[in-house]
C-alpha cells in the first residue's frame, strides 16, 4: 500500500480550507483518510499553517511520501522531510 501526505478539501465553494492527512494513494481527494497531521487555510491572511510536527515525521519514518505541495508547506512550517 503506498501511503501519501496530501492536503484534503474543505469548506465552503470559493472559500477553500485544508486538511493534511495521511492517505492511501488510491483514495479520492477528499476520501477516505488514515490520519489527519495539520491543517493549512490559505484565506486568512497571514496564511495559515499548523502541522504537527511528531505525526509527520512518524509516518515519512514508515514510508509515507509528501505531495510537492504538503513539502512546501512541511517547509513554511520549519519542518524538515528527514
Amino acid at each position: 500500500m503506498a501511503v501519501k501526505i496530501r492536503l484534503r478539501r474543505m469548506g465552503a465553494k470559493k472559500a477553500p480550507f485544508y486538511r493534511v492527512v495521511v492517505a492511501d494513494s488510491r483514495s479520492p481527494r477528499d476520501g477516505r483518510f488514515i490520519e489527519q497531521i495539520g491543517y493549512y487555510n490559505p484565506i486568512v491572511k497571514p496564511v495559515e499553517v499548523k502541522l504537527d510536527e511528531e505525526k509527520v515525521s512518524k509516518w515519512i519514518k514508515n514510508g509515507a511520501q509528501p505531495t510537492d505541495t504538503v513539502k512546501r508547506l512541511m517547509k513554511q512550517a520549519g519542518i524538515s522531510e528527514k
